[in-house]
């Protein structure tokens, strides 16, 4: 055994030389950020090809993609809309080439960003009836969600369009599916698109081939289907949140990943087409700086164009300033509880009970019988321990966080509170012979409390931006039950092969639609609206306090801070009439991102904008006849440039007006600057003061 493990080391260590070369030259997928200053009037097109360096010379063996036929480095996307560059395939040589190259601002290589109902409607107070918002709004008449996921599968039953006005006269979007049985593009899906990886299905690349797409469809704007379950349970009428609104379907992603050069072409098509919302239900990083962040620039472009971009905060809480998506022009959503339950009952031998969720549920109640209760991993296997295998009387069960999710089963099982699990794993330490019950007992309305933040929901601070509250609102994400495609990733509750129409998850990926048709809804009624007044209105009007009227609560039952909720559970009742909408627009961002101290070049790269000018006018109350003359006293890494540098007046209580254009000379210094401006005639010095705020810690 030794020896061959000897020879094997050798082995990989001659192959390291052979290996470091051929990876060198082989190609791959880059991301390339162009400075926006450059930008072309003409062809975007031909400009970007400009870029491209030399071809440098690749084996046919190095680089399966190239073959004896390599044309050399080529271009996969050029970005027009969102985003000022282009994709392209680079050796490593060719992307060195090409960060020198004047006007390119940076090389992102290609990553994989993570995916990150028939009660929620209800819940949210949205109910059939000639008074309710929900009626009085349209159901999202005429607006157009832009989803970007896994696909749609077409024929599903919630993508019906009976009573679906046509397409809007300003839709320009595209449908590409070719060959789909019972299903393709009406007035209820009026575009389908796939990109890149995710276009793996030639004779129809937009169908969801992981079932997570149609959930968020159908959640953000699904036709009212009736008697939706999952075996039973959670059964029910389900619909979208904007039931008639219509649907631009981007798929980016395949099964569970989603390259970034993906999403941005998506997001570049979604602008172009003339979408009203966007939902994006795919994770992203934590703590990148905005204008290193693709998505958040591409975000940015689609807010000034009037779209409102509703993002997942991420599942990864509840670790403090894990929240992604954080950029302010995004409404970044984290994930709640409803009052729905699939319930199980956990009886202990010592007669304590605890509360907890199984979409198994079965008919004959099986394991009614107290069992022997084993604590996984007790043997000191690690796959015990996570209860891929269990071993001999082990009984799959490990505690979870609170509020329990109804995971699938294949087996009796119960998932309960973290809070529930300790005390399930105290008896078992604590007793000789522990034995435990499961009860199951079906679809459960009222639990409480409800709503309450997931465990799994990401929290704020925003990394990137710690003074903006993130995240912004929250939102139903916890046992949500919406449209399914046959996928698998679900296999175990297939019926002899039949993929379910329906099926619950959980996640931020489920509370983003939510969010997205809200918006759509808000945006049917109040057409005028910016994307910064609706999510003013979301925000401003969401519940910190759940139906029993106590603060809402986090995992562990204590009260949820902001930084776990954003402002609060979303009201879309109230949401329809604010009162009153903090608005803002794209220029107003700027000052707030100078403030980053991300530089006048960084704001720039996210906002296609020179730096901080700023108009003033002074009015002449001394002599008639003067000649004022601009004189900046700033420290040396700080440019003011002042136009014009001279003011001649010529009579009295004459106005003249100048600008004043601040930047930074070198990189941004994180204690900020100070000076002063100052106007100098024969006879007066006109000072005013000019502040550069110190960067966030």
């Amino acid at each position: 055994m030794g020896s061959r493990w000897f020879l094997a080391v050798l082995f990989l260590l001659s192959l390291r030389p052979q290996l470091g070369a051929s990876y060198l030259r082989a190609r791959k997928n880059y991301i390339v950020h162009l400075d926006p200053r450059g930008s072309p009037v003409d062809s975007v097109e031909e400009w970007h090809r400009s870029f491209l360096p030399q071809a440098a010379p690749l084996d046919s063996e190095d680089d399966e993609g190239a073959g004896a036929g390599d044309d050399g480095p080529r271009i996969i996307y050029s970005y027009s809309d969102v985003f000022t560059g282009f994709a392209a395939r680079l050796t490593d040589e060719e992307a060195d080439a090409l960060r020198g190259t004047e006007g390119c601002l940076r090389l992102y290589l290609e990553t994989f960003l993570p995916l990150a109902t028939t009660r929620s409607p209800g819940f949210l107070g949205l109910r059939l009836g000639n008074e309710g918002f929900w009626s009085r709004s349209g159901f999202g008449r005429g607006v157009v969600i832009g989803i970007l996921d896994t696909g749609i599968l077409p024929s599903h039953p919630s993508f019906g369009d009976d009573g679906i006005d046509p397409p809007p006269r300003t839709w320009k979007g595209a449908c590409e599916f070719k060959a789909v049985a019972g299903g393709g593009c009406n007035n209820k899906i009026i575009g389908a698109r796939a990109f890149g990886s995710a276009a793996v299905n030639s004779s129809a690349p937009p169908v969801d081939d992981a079932g997570h797409g149609t959930h968020t469809a159908s959640t953000a704007a699904g036709s009212f289907v009736e008697n939706a379950n999952v075996r039973g349970n959670a059964d029910g009428t389900a619909s979208g949140m904007a039931p008639h609104a219509h649907l631009a379907v981007y798929k980016v992603c395949s099964r569970s990943r989603c390259s970034i050069m993906d999403i941005i072409a998506g997001l570049d098509a979604a602008v172009k087409d003339g979408v009203d919302v966007l939902s994006f239900s795919i994770g992203a990083s934590s703590g990148t700086q905005f204008n290193y962040d693709p998505i958040a620039i591409a975000a940015f472009k689609a807010m000034e164009r009037g779209i409102v971009v509703s993002c997942a905060a991420g599942n990864a809480g509840p670790e403090p300033g894990s929240v992604g998506n954080g950029a302010p022009w995004m409404l970044t959503v984290a994930a709640g509880t409803i009052d729905r339950a699939i319930r199980t009952t956990v009886k202990l031998g010592g007669g304590e009970e605890f509360d907890g969720e199984s979409l198994f549920q079965p008919g004959n109640n099986s394991a009614a019988t107290p069992l022997p209760l084993v604590y996984p991993g007790a043997d000191g296997s690690e796959t015990s321990r996570d209860c891929s295998v269990l071993r001999g009387s082990e009984v799959a069960g490990k505690p979870k966080g609170t509020p329990p999710s109804p995971t699938r089963h294949v087996l009796p099982a119960s998932h309960v509170s973290y809070d529930a699990g300790t005390k399930i794993a105290a008896y078992v330490n604590s007793t000789a012979s522990p034995t435990a019950s499961i009860a199951f007992k079906g679809t459960v309305m009222g639990a409480s409390p409800a709503p309450a933040v997931t465990f799994f929901s990401s929290r704020g601070p925003s990394r990137a931006s710690p003074g903006i509250l993130k995240p912004d609102i929250t939102g139903p994400g916890m046992n949500i039950l919406a449209a399914w495609a046959p996928s698998e990733s679900h296999t175990e509750f297939s019926d002899g092969g039949v993929g379910l129409s329906f099926f619950v998850e959980s996640g931020t990926s489920m509370s983003t639609p939510h969010l997205s048709g809200i918006a759509a809804l808000l945006k049917g009624l109040h057409p005028d609206w910016s994307p910064a007044a609706i999510k003013s209105a979301i925000m401003t009007t969401s519940d910190a306090v759940d139906r029993t009227g106590v603060p809402l609560k986090d995992e562990q039952y204590r009260h949820a801070t902001f930084y776990a909720m954003g402002a609060g559970y979303v009201n879309p009742d109230l949401a329809v009439d604010p009162g009153l909408v903090y608005d803002i627009h794209a220029d107003d961002y700027l000052p707030y991102l100078c403030g980053l101290g991300i530089g006048d070049d960084g704001a720039t790269e996210i906002a296609h904008r020179p730096p901080i000018t700023v108009n003033r006018t002074v009015t002449n109350v001394g002599k008639p006849n003067s000649v004022y003359t601009a004189v900046v006293d700033m420290p040396g890494d700080v440019s003011v440039t002042v136009r014009p540098p001279m003011l001649r007046f010529t009579e009295l209580n004459e106005k003249q007006s100048f600008t004043v254009t601040v930047r930074w000379a070198g990189q941004p210094n994180l204690a900020g600057a100070e000076g002063n401006l100052k106007w100098v005639s024969e006879d007066h010095i006109v000072r005013s003061p000019i502040v550069v705020p110190a960067k966030a810690a």
